[in-house]
């Protein structure tokens, strides 16, 4: 009979009930707590039987370490001592034929008869039933066999993630994850990843997917580093992120982090030294080519007498980034603990901006009550302090007349009112931020009856950061300030955030007539998070002495010098839930969630959701029709169906709310605000809903060489959160916020694992991951708000060109939407075509959106990658091995907005080369059109990696491997402009981390090779 296992780790059923598991918790560990180290307890069955016999020894694992806290019991009595820290024991024996029997978690049991022993030294093995093929993975409020898995879920664990430099724990896993897309902006190391699942779910919404980090929902990534994680599991569809309501309709990313285990006292240190190199420039004329042009004739600008390469002087070419990290762990079967210790400093490719942590993790496991009772404490907390001022300008700085300098002739930062001298600004300025996270989470399990578990879960985080900007009197921005000319500018701010959740629930499992296996789970859930923060500055110091820590010394406050902000809110969130697994003989599964959730952030009339979902599994390889397919070691085909919504809106955004209208002088001579509504309310705003439909195929082949999983996927998302136009009575304002609008999307996923070669000394295994997506605007109108189109993706920079996407009724997201290039007129002038194929001028062209039979403007390409691929490729020699990461995104286009602009001569400061090539026949004002649409499509050498393993024949030093990584090494497109990669993907156009969809920004953070040499060391 096939083993299966079903671990669920879930909170408890009611608050009173949790408080008493909390009580009987504390006094459990209390108890365990003044027990002493036991290495000789003299324990008898009969207190008038005198021991004859005292044995010692040492008990030691595979490795020949000692194994602390190996219960060592007397055969057939209650006579029972535990290993100490060293493995070693001693205990009392009424005589030579007693049986010790020797146990510990995850070794096998061994006896051994004492006969004229006094030393006893034996060596424990784990147990042969260890089950390596059953990948557990986190499914919410539990975990589960992978084999049992009704939903979609991806499961990465810690040998699957990327080597090395990790500044979020998404960068561990960036092409690991099928139907996955994150987009980061570059290397700044205070930048966040963009993060979508499945193409975009909303248009106002929340777009990101939950995070939930050892069951804290909403959990915050700023508390994770790279070798605190154990894995991270991916709940894909609906059927599966039901279970989490309203927060799940971009799906949840579960983190759990690493625990403390069983076993004798561990020490890993880990390091790593990053070395980052500019691997792309926008390609802009040199000084000499500049000033060769203005001799020439070509350019009309003035040659100024320097040579300065303005962008080069933003980089940090010093730059050098480090991790370090400490952890210790270990044991016994009733206490385990896990604790670290993290320093890092990240230094970003730009000048002043970087980020340096501290951080501290603790993790602690009590088990008492006869092992019915299990405590679990996790702390966390994160100091960091971040120099923000840096980061940004590389557009200004590309795009100034060469000839310029950044000093004037005596010496002295040149400033002019047309730019601004970011080579001074970051030499003048000051802008960091100090920042402290924490939480804390407790978790409480007592085994009622058997099969019958309560538990209990709190969770508190906390997040809180002060701001601090000052620039100096002799600075570009105090210097051109016409209120106070030269007087130093300061500002000062605060931010908080706290976050509570209470999580009781009652799981019960239980195998009935050895075929029929059925686990539930119900449970209460209670979350309340409240933000606060205010801001300070003013202007006028007449020294730089201070800076942001005395904002009264500057000038006396007033509205021109002087500004002051403050706000607050919050909002609840509470739900009932339900879970029930059942499976039939291990051939077929069932799982059925419901969720019911109230929302403070809803109207009167919709306060409560309910969100049920369904999936089911059919193992195939269990029917007897598939004996024959030999070749079938094992196959699960998936079908799921579930609901679940979007309540990531802002806070009162049903309700009427005031807001100041500015300061006026009244009768009495005196300056008062005034007040008035700024928001129409709505009684029956509600929660956007996603239904989801999962179709997925789970196999392994071929003696467990080819194993996979295939998933189609549809989901609609009805009921829109978005702003309409309001008539005007009955509503006091001409918007209102409200549900409107479906979208949804649809595609193909692909996991594949292979093992290609299995060699004593040599092995070769790869992973695969491709991906296929359309997403569509399905309706932006009802009955009552009619809207034929929405447009998306401002182009911005020079000739307020208007946005570039045109979404219609039932068209696809991403659409570029403008005039179809024709050519140029012999003097250099812009030609179109119009709806009748004919090139036409500009001023020709119907530039209507309303009639589409009469408009000339047309579909011009599409942002959104159609397809997503990963290669990565694991080698190993003996000791060496190798990882080779390939990815890639397919068939999508990009609009080139550094082209747009600074191609064309029209522009007066630097320009790019292919100006006077590429681009020379243009002698127009810049227009929006295909002609800088470009396929983005590109395949990436993304990390290569090349490790050791050093061997060593002690007891104190365990592991030793070193490894070196480049990543970024290389990119193989035939886009002309920055880095296709860092072009965003993901969203409908709106602003994300300061990117929009599928256009490429005149300035981005600068794309970098880098270089990783890090070790880690096990004693």
């Amino acid at each position: 009979m096939k083993k299966r296992i079903t671990e669920f780790i879930n909170p408890g059923p009611l608050l009173f009930a949790g408080s008493i598991l909390f009580g009987l918790s504390f006094g459990t560990l209390n108890l365990e707590a003044a027990r002493p180290a036991t290495n000789r307890v003299p324990l008898k069955t009969n207190p008038n039987q005198l021991a004859d016999l005292r044995v010692q020894g040492t008990v030691t694992d595979e490795n020949g370490l000692p194994l602390p806290g190996v219960s060592v019991k007397i055969k057939g009595t209650k006579t029972v001592v535990s290993t100490n820290s060293a493995g070693k024991f001693e205990i009392d024996v009424p005589s030579t034929t007693t049986v010790l029997v020797f146990s510990f978690i995850g070794y096998a049991t061994r006896e051994v008869t004492v006969a004229d022993q006094k030393n006893i030294s034996i060596q424990l093995k784990p147990t042969s039933n260890t089950l390596q093929d059953v990948e557990i993975v986190s499914i919410g409020y539990g975990t589960i066999s992978s084999k049992e898995v009704t939903s979609a879920v991806a499961h990465v664990d810690a040998s699957q993630f990327r080597q090395g430099g990790a500044r979020n724990p998404l960068d561990l896993i960036v092409g690991k994850v099928a139907g996955l897309q994150l987009s980061r902006s570059g290397s700044n190391p205070n930048t966040g990843i963009s993060v979508q699942l499945r193409g975009a779910v909303t248009v106002n919404g929340s777009s990101s997917p939950l995070f939930v980090i050892d069951g804290i929902p909403g959990g915050n990534a700023d508390l994770l580093q790279q070798d605190d994680i154990e894995s991270i599991d991916i709940l894909k569809d609906g059927s599966g992120a039901a279970i989490y309501g309203t927060s799940a309709n971009a799906g949840v990313i579960i983190i759990t982090t690493k625990k403390g285990k069983a076993g004798p006292a561990a020490f890993n240190y880990s390091s790593y030294f990053r070395k980052d190199y500019m691997q792309r420039r926008p390609d802009y004329l040199s000084a000499d080519e500049y000033r060769a042009k203005i001799l020439s004739g070509e350019l009309k600008q003035k040659d100024f007498g320097s040579s300065t390469d303005f962008y080069d002087q933003l980089i940090n070419h010093d730059n050098l980034s480090q991790n370090h990290n400490l952890a210790l762990s270990g044991g016994t079967d009733k206490t385990s603990y896990r604790a670290s210790l993290n320093y890092r400093d990240l230094e970003g490719i730009s000048r002043e901006n970087g980020r340096e942590e501290y951080g501290l993790r603790l993790n602690i496991t009590q088990k008492g009550l006869n092992d019915r009772l299990t405590a679990q404490i996790n702390l966390a907390t994160n100091f960091n302090k971040a120099n923000l001022l840096g980061g940004g300008g590389w557009e200004s700085e590309s795009a100034k007349n060469p000839t310029l300098s950044n000093y004037n002739p005596d010496g002295s930062y040149r400033f002019d009112l047309t730019s601004t001298n970011e080579f001074a600004r970051l030499a003048q300025e000051t802008s960091n931020r100090k920042q402290q996270t924490s939480s804390a989470d407790g978790k409480v399990d007592l085994n009622i009856i058997e099969g019958l578990q309560a538990s209990l879960f709190g969770s508190v985080t906390r997040n809180n950061y002060n701001d601090g900007q000052y620039r100096l009197k002799a600075s570009e921005d105090s210097m051109e300030n016409t209120d106070s000319r030269g007087g130093g500018y300061a500002y000062k701010g605060t931010f908080l955030s706290q976050a509570y959740a209470v999580e009781p629930t009652l799981q019960y499992k239980k195998t009935l007539f050895d075929k029929h296996s059925i686990s539930a789970i119900g449970g209460y859930s209670y979350r309340y998070y409240m933000e606060e923060g205010s801001g300070a500055s003013n202007r006028g110091f007449i020294n730089d002495l201070l800076r942001e820590d005395n904002l009264n010394t500057g000038a006396p406050l007033s509205p021109a010098t002087a500004s002051v902000s403050s706000f607050k809110n919050d909002n609840t969130l509470i739900a009932f839930f339900g879970r029930l697994n059942y499976a039939f003989d291990n051939k077929y599964m069932a799982q059925f969630i419901l969720r019911r959730e109230g929302s403070s952030k809803f109207g009167t009339n919709n306060k409560w959701a309910t969100f049920p979902a369904v999936s089911v599994g059919w193992n195939l390889t269990e029917e007897d029709f598939m004996k024959n397919y030999k070749f079938i070691d094992f196959m699960k085909l998936r079908v799921g169906y579930g609901l679940t919504g979007n309540s990531g809106i802002a806070n009162n955004a049903s309700r009427v709310t005031l807001g100041g209208g500015g300061k006026y002088l009244f009768p009495d001579g005196n300056y008062y605000e005034t007040y008035g509504p700024n928001r129409n309310p709505n009684p029956n705003l509600k929660w956007e809903t996603k239904r989801e439909l999962n179709i997925g195929l789970d196999f392994k082949l071929f003696e467990k060489r080819l194993t996979g999983a295939i998933d189609v996927f549809k989901r609609t998302t009805k009921d829109l959160l978005d702003t309409y136009t309001s008539p005007q009575p009955p509503y006091v304002r001409d918007f209102l916020y409200t549900n409107v609008g479906t979208i949804s999307s649809k595609g193909i996923e692909i996991a594949l694992s292979y093992d290609a070669i299995r060699h004593t000394d040599f092995t070769w295994s790869m992973d695969v991951t491709a991906s296929t997506l359309s997403n569509q605007l399905d309706s932006y109108s009802n009955d009552i708000y009619k809207v034929k189109y929405k447009t998306f993706g401002s182009i911005g920079g020079a000739g307020a060109l208007g946005d570039a996407y045109t979404t219609y009724e039932g068209g696809k997201i991403g659409v570029f939407y403008g005039k179809r290039f024709a050519g140029f007129t012999p003097d250099g002038k812009w030609l179109f075509y119009n709806r009748n194929g004919e090139a036409v001028r500009n001023d020709q062209i119907n530039n209507s959106r309303d009639d589409l039979n009469a408009t000339d403007l047309v579909p011009l390409g599409n942002a959104v990658p159609k397809y997503y691929a990963s290669w990565t490729n694991n080698f190993r020699y003996k000791n060496f091995d190798l990882r080779i990461f390939l990815r890639g995104k397919f068939d999508f286009d990009i609009l080139n907005t550094t082209a747009l602009t600074y191609g064309n001569k029209t522009w007066s400061g630097n320009l790019l080369r292919d100006t006077f090539t590429k681009f020379s026949q243009i002698d127009d004002t810049y227009m929006y059109t295909d002609y800088y649409i470009e396929k983005g499509s590109y395949v990436k050498i993304d990390e290569i990696t090349l490790g050791y393993n050093f061997n060593f024949k002690t007891n104190w030093l365990r592991k030793l491997h070193v490894y070196v990584t480049g990543q970024n090494l290389a990119t193989f497109t035939n886009y002309t402009g920055n880095d296709p990669d860092y072009v965003l993907d993901n969203g409908l156009g709106n602003e994300i981390n300061g990117q929009r969809l599928g256009i490429d920004a005149r300035g981005p953070y600068p794309s970098t090779r880098s270089f990783v040499v890090g070790l880690n060391v096990g004693f």
